[in-house]
């Protein structure tokens, strides 16, 4: 069932409605723009474009160590930070993230043929939607978690005809829904929560429309039966909207007026009929449209695995970045050629029960975060089994049996805190991870995020037990992966699971080898050690720093400014531990919950040292591992 809509998207890909008409159109658009900017030229290199488009931009920081007019964006050996490349030209601008704030000035972009994604969300833009319009060739744009505000004019992305993720969630957008959304025939995920737009829905009836979310607006009337099968979650929130999809009855003024005659009905039946028909014939045909990927569908879809559920809940999806979905084989996972067939996903662990890539899709999931490394979602299967299915951004285009190797070494690993990989499913646009459930979530979240039973039982026990954990497994990891720069590379609070007896268990661990040398700075927590941000320097000690980041973080309950991208917020905890030591008021850091419930300050103390040992900020002169676990056991046993 799950490959109907993307046969339908095919369907509506191969047409082209009015095209010659808005050939003409786009062409006095574009010398209407080249004539209103006379900065623009048909010369101007990518270079020069991107320079201009940052200097709209302030506090670029992430982006000026390697944006350098003159160089090339895309060269292979001093690749531009944050922007993703085909061959020779620039595809991508992954700005999200990264602290900018300033007026964007898209005009330049104008001069990147290329241009497919534009991510920049979660930064701190503002004002009125900036003339994205211009770039009409962009399939994804995302600007969700800024500040923009006002109203959308209903026609602005009429010019956007290859759009199929639009990601303007979090922001202030107020007025109706923009009309030109709904005709966007290709639109794939469409995210508008959190804002405050207001007015009648208007009728989305796409076949490839897998994701959307209205929730937490100020929308009105009733919900148009074209999406009665999202479900309630995409509407809640908005108390003025009616219909079933909320169990609310609409009274006859909620109801908007059918548009024109009973000609506009008949047109979408007639429409129905041409497709079913259509179908028919694509589906006896799909058989001679198999390409190398052998078990996987070419749907020519967009970036991104799509789930969702009740609460973030819908069906499961899983789509690959290059654009193609993922479909499952009925062949089982692992088996026949050693479960290598490049549609296939390969179990390098069955403790926990064997599956395949069919039971995954069939999946009911959930969204659990969207990190630096990638997405990650909670699958539960028809079996009872839960797993987490995480797609992998910024990995290496190693070959597969490469990629194979080095994903079996970590299905091999077997320690009480190492996270136990299961199984993976390998393309060379998509990489999936699928690991065990841990249903009661990182230790960040019960740090600072939760307020309820799981956080009152974190007390000093609990706390030294799970430091003494987590310092245990990166000794393991550091046995098991010695040869590499960073054994962990990514240890932070958000990557540490704790079970139902609060044992931690580490996860995204040993990536190194596996993330794309551009992109490591910006993926990789270890990066985030002193001598890494100096001099790119990288060792293991970078781990131990991040060891000591997390012991200070659960000793003092503070959320450290280090897991920030641009340190703004949080308390900087090396240098607030450090300066505390120097001054010998060590115990006036101690989280007030730990000092409320025990007597133990002179231990809690004396970890505290550990953790500012950890934390040194030249590596020649901080702990390696195993004398860090020593000292955290020794403390332990008093």
């Amino acid at each position: 069932m799950a490959a109907v809509p993307l046969i339908l998207l095919l369907l509506l890909q191969t047409n082209s409605p009015k095209k010659h008409q808005h050939f003409l159109f786009h062409i006095s658009i574009f010398f209407l723009t080249f004539l209103s900017n006379p900065h623009l030229s048909f010369s101007i290199s990518e270079d020069e474009a991107l320079i201009k488009f940052k200097q709209s931009l302030k506090n670029t920081t992430a982006l000026d160590s390697s944006w350098h007019k003159g160089t090339s964006p895309c060269d292979k050996k001093k690749k531009w930070t944050r922007v993703q490349c085909h061959g020779n030209g620039v595809e991508g601008l992954l700005l999200g993230e990264a602290g900018l704030s300033g007026e964007l000035d898209v005009g330049p972009l104008i001069a990147l043929p290329g241009l497919r994604v534009l991510e920049l969300a979660n930064n701190s833009f503002s004002g009125t939607i900036p003339e994205f319009f211009l770039l009409g060739a962009l399939k994804s744009l995302y600007i969700d978690g800024n500040i923009f505000s006002g109203e959308i004019p209903k026609d602005f992305f009429s010019k956007m005809g290859s759009l199929k993720k639009v990601w303007i969630s979090r922001n202030k957008f107020s007025g109706p829904i923009p009309e030109s959304l709904a005709n966007l025939k290709y639109l794939i995920e469409l995210h508008l929560e959190n804002n405050e737009f207001s007015g009648h829905i208007p009728s989305f009836s796409q076949a490839s429309l897998t994701s959307l979310d209205m929730s937490n607006n100020k929308l009105q009337g009733e919900i148009p039966q074209s999406m009665s099968k999202f479900g309630a979650d995409p509407f809640k929130g908005n108390t003025e909207l009616c219909g079933q999809q909320l169990g609310k009855e609409c009274n006859k003024g909620d109801t908007p007026q059918p548009q024109g005659t009973p000609w506009f009905n008949l047109k979408w039946i007639i429409l129905a009929i041409v497709v079913s028909l259509l179908l028919v014939t694509i589906l006896f045909r799909a058989k001679r449209k198999e390409d190398h990927f052998d078990k996987l569908g070419k749907e020519n879809l967009d970036e991104g695995l799509h789930v969702a559920s009740s609460n973030n809940r819908k069906s499961m999806s899983i789509r690959s970045k290059g654009g193609d979905s993922i479909r499952g084989s009925s062949r089982r996972a692992g088996s026949q050629a050693g479960g290598k067939a490049m549609g296939d996903l390969v179990l390098v662990n069955d403790e926990k029960g064997t599956f395949g890539l069919p039971d995954l899709m069939k999946a009911a999931a959930e969204v659990l975060g969207n990190g630096v490394l990638g997405s990650a979602y909670k699958a539960k299967m028809v079996n009872g089994m839960s797993v987490v299915v995480k797609r992998l951004r910024e990995m290496n285009k190693m070959n597969r049996d490469v990629f194979d190797a080095e994903i079996r070494k970590l299905g091999k690993l077997r320690h009480r805190n190492i996270l136990q990989l299961l199984a993976y499913h390998y393309r060379k646009e998509e990489k999936l991870l699928v690991s065990e459930y841990v249903p009661k979530g990182s230790l960040l979240y019960l740090l600072h995020g939760d307020r309820g039973v799981s956080h009152a039982e974190l007390n000093w026990p609990t706390r030294l037990k799970i430091i003494q954990g987590v310092a245990s497994g990166m000794c393991y990891l550091h046995s098991e992966f010695a040869s590499y720069a960073v054994p962990h590379g990514n240890l932070k609070s958000s990557n540490v699971l704790l079970t139902e007896k609060y044992e931690p268990l580490l996860s995204d661990y040993a990536f190194y080898p596996l993330i794309n040398n551009t992109q490591i700075v910006q993926s990789l927590f270890a990066y985030k050690a002193p001598e890494a941000i100096q001099n790119q320097q990288l060792s293991p000690k970078c781990d131990v720093y991040c060891l000591g980041i997390i012991i200070l973080e659960i000793l003092t309950g503070k959320f450290p400014s280090q897991y920030l991208n641009n340190q703004k917020g949080g308390t900087d905890v090396v240098q607030w531990v450090q300066s505390a030591i120097t001054d010998q008021r060590e115990s006036e850091l101690i989280d007030p919950e730990i000092v409320s419930a025990t007597d133990s300050i002179e231990q809690v103390v004396k970890l505290l040292h550990v953790g500012a040992a950890c934390t040194v900020s030249d590596p020649d002169k901080r702990i390696d591992m195993k004398e860090t676990l020593r000292r955290i056991e020794e403390i332990s046993l008093t």
